[in-house]
């Protein structure tokens, strides 16, 4: 169980650092200029072309090599939380984009900066279509955490491996783990579920209705 709060913690903290990122990124992506597009649509390909452990071990030993160190945990919310940042990023902007231009236009007629409509206007509305693809999202993060144990990290994974070493009962003990996977998922899941059916305003798309 200790393994179990380690993941918890990792997979909280990289989709947190990945969101402080995605939001810029799909902000600018939507509104930015073609220069500032085609910056993030190399930070996003870069991201999402390479391995994850490949960027944990470019993270974890390449640092070095320049003088900067990272501690193994640290390295994997760094490493988890880019790659996220580029899959959070398509998400934001997919529903960013679902919103209609006019929202956008009736707010900066109101005196808005486009930043400020963005933020009261633009994005509530937008983080609700995008909240069952993010759920899916945190799902692959709290998977992809287990490869922390790569650089020694005593995550879930790990901790089941410590066990074994002393119960020599390996099906046993990464059934449990495979069941803790499982059993995490589906209740996280099954809440932002919840927490999604909270946030959806009948009368949303109401006007997509009108003849």
């Amino acid at each position: 169980m200790r393994g179990l709060l380690v993941t918890i913690q990792l997979t909280f903290f990289s989709l947190a650092f990945g969101l402080i990122i995605a939001l810029p990124l799909s902000y600018g992506q939507v509104y930015g200029s073609k220069f500032v597009k085609f910056l993030i649509f190399v930070y996003e390909k870069i991201l999402r072309s390479i391995p994850e452990i490949v960027i944990l071990f470019l993270i974890f030993y390449g640092f070095p090599r320049i003088g900067i160190r990272f501690s193994p945990f640290v390295s994997c919310i760094l490493g988890l939380g880019l790659r996220t940042s580029a899959y959070q990023s398509q998400i934001f902007r997919g529903a960013i984009l679902s919103v209609k231009p006019n929202q956008m236009h009736a707010a900066r007629s109101l005196g808005m900066t486009r930043i400020k409509a963005f933020i009261n206007v633009i994005f509530p509305q937008a983080f609700r279509i995008a909240l069952p693809a993010w759920t899916n999202e945190f799902t692959i993060v709290l998977k992809d955490s287990s490869l922390a144990y790569a650089l020694g990290v005593t995550e879930l994974l790990r901790e089941g491996s410590y066990v074994i070493a002393t119960s020599y009962e390996p099906l046993l003990i990464y059934l449990f783990v495979a069941l803790v996977y499982f059993v995490i998922t589906i209740t996280i899941n099954k809440s932002l579920g919840k927490i999604e059916k909270k946030l959806i305003n009948k009368g949303f798309k109401m006007e997509e209705n009108i003849i």
